[in-house]
C-alpha cells in the first residue's frame, strides 16, 4: 500500500510542480516520474540539510513538490545547454 501512497503524492507533486514552474507539463506519466524522483530528491535534501516539514500526507506532498521543482529547474537548465 505505500508504494500506492508514494505514485499518488510523486503524482500530486509533479502535477504541482509543473503548474508552479510553468511551460507545461510533461503529461500524467512524465509528471508522476519527475512527482517521484523530486520526492526522492526532496526527503535527501531536507535529510541532509535538517530540515523538518511537518509529518502525513501534506508534509510529503510539500517536500516532493519542492524536489520536483528543482528538479524540473535542472533538467531545463541542462536541456539548454
Amino acid at each position: 500500500m505505500e508504494i500506492v501512497w508514494f505514485l499518488i503524492v510523486g503524482l500530486i507533486a509533479g502535477w504541482l510542480a509543473s503548474m508552479l514552474v510553468r511551460g507545461g507539463g510533461y503529461g500524467l506519466v512524465g509528471d508522476m516520474v519527475v512527482g517521484v524522483l523530486g520526492a526522492l530528491l526532496g526527503g535527501f535534501l531536507f535529510g541532509s540539510l535538517g530540515g523538518a516539514v511537518g509529518g502525513g500526507l501534506l508534509g510529503s506532498i510539500v517536500v516532493a513538490t519542492l524536489g520536483a521543482v528543482i528538479l524540473i529547474v535542472v533538467l531545463r537548465l541542462i536541456k539548454r545547454v
